[in-house]
């Protein structure tokens, strides 16, 4: 046999060889590996093709088209495959993710908004529609924040042990969340317009009406020409979109920081209910800000959320609001 022939028998072998095992062949990854050693540089195709070297210049041409024809071959059914396998591995997946809608779900019950968080939301979108921005500040204070800046004298009784809970450093647990209006004052210029909302303090006996914690609303505003009238609007739309169109009284009363001051009832169910404080701000209060009261006016009002709250929802006791009893909770939508 002479070497042509040789090397043309070696390569219709090869073909067949390379033929049974890509059809034999169940993964991509031992398609890939069937390549590497049939079409690689150092596959068997290779190694036959270095045997040319001893063949006369007139037969390589034949040799060199013939290797040339396998070598497409073997592409040809190696990319086949490919796809096959690659299809078979997709269809696969699919089968294994498919998803049973008639198989029943797994039952997760539904979230309630607690009453204390709606009723905040509902105010602050209240007075955020009037045009007022939601101002927060920290919950413990110094006596500064608390007292001192919102005009309480150094003898008043909310400074007592038994109303205010102090802390071992010298600080305390804010018994309102007026400190959060001293504090936006301080670092912003009028006109200003702020909604207040936040946790509060004060040692108290729980009982069906008080709690030693507890959570308040306050808004502040500030400009020139602000007078109690301009008060005794906001506080009328606000009222109006809490309750509905009741009728609204203002009676006279006291607040270090506020003056002069007005408690809020609304009659509800036949009978008047406190609802909110309201004022106007105290010139000592602009001046410990560095506001020219001269200049500037402002009023301020304030509510307790867990009244409102009782209110709307008919809670007969506000222990209610946190014993996180789910019977209760789950009332609300």
């Amino acid at each position: 046999m002479t070497i042509q022939q040789s090397l043309e028998a070696q390569l219709d072998q090869l073909r067949q060889s390379a033929h049974s095992a890509i059809a034999t062949a169940d993964t991509l990854e031992r398609l890939e590996q069937l390549r590497v050693n049939y079409l690689g540089k150092k596959g068997e195709l290779s190694q036959v093709l270095r045997g040319m070297g001893k063949l006369e210049a007139s037969d390589r041409p034949r040799i060199g088209a013939l290797a040339n024809e396998v070598k497409e071959v073997l592409a040809e059914e190696l990319d086949r495959k490919r796809a096959t396998l690659q299809a078979a591995q997709i269809e696969a997946q699919l089968e294994a993710e498919t998803l049973d809608v008639t198989m029943p779900a797994s039952y997760r019950p539904q979230g309630r908004v607690h009453p204390l968080n709606s009723t905040i939301d509902r105010a602050l979108d209240i007075f955020v529609g009037l045009g007022y921005t939601v101002a927060w500040g920290p919950e413990m204070e110094t006596e500064y924040y608390n007292f001192e800046a919102l005009n309480f004298l150094a003898d008043h009784p909310a400074r007592d042990m038994q109303d205010t809970l102090y802390l071992s450093d010298g600080n305390l647990l804010r018994t309102h969340t007026s400190t959060v209006q001293i504090r936006y004052m301080e670092e912003n210029e009028p006109p200003i317009r702020i909604a207040a909302p936040g946790r509060c303090y004060r040692r108290d006996t729980v009982d069906a009406t008080h709690s030693a914690v507890f959570h308040q609303v306050e808004i502040l505003a500030v400009d020139e020409e602000l007078t109690f009238t301009d008060l005794k609007g906001t506080i009328k739309v606000f009222l109006e979109e809490m309750f509905g169109e009741l009728p609204i009284r203002f009676r006279a009363s006291y607040f270090p920081f506020t003056e002069p001051s007005a408690e809020v009832d609304v009659q509800w169910q036949g009978r008047w209910l406190e609802v909110l404080g309201c004022g106007m701000v105290d010139p000592n209060v602009l001046k410990a800000v560095g506001y020219d009261p001269e200049i500037y006016t402002g009023f301020a009002a304030g509510f307790g959320v867990e009244r409102l709250a009782m209110v709307l929802h008919q809670i007969d006791d506000i222990r209610r609001l946190y014993n996180s009893d789910l019977r209760f909770l789950r009332q609300f939508s």
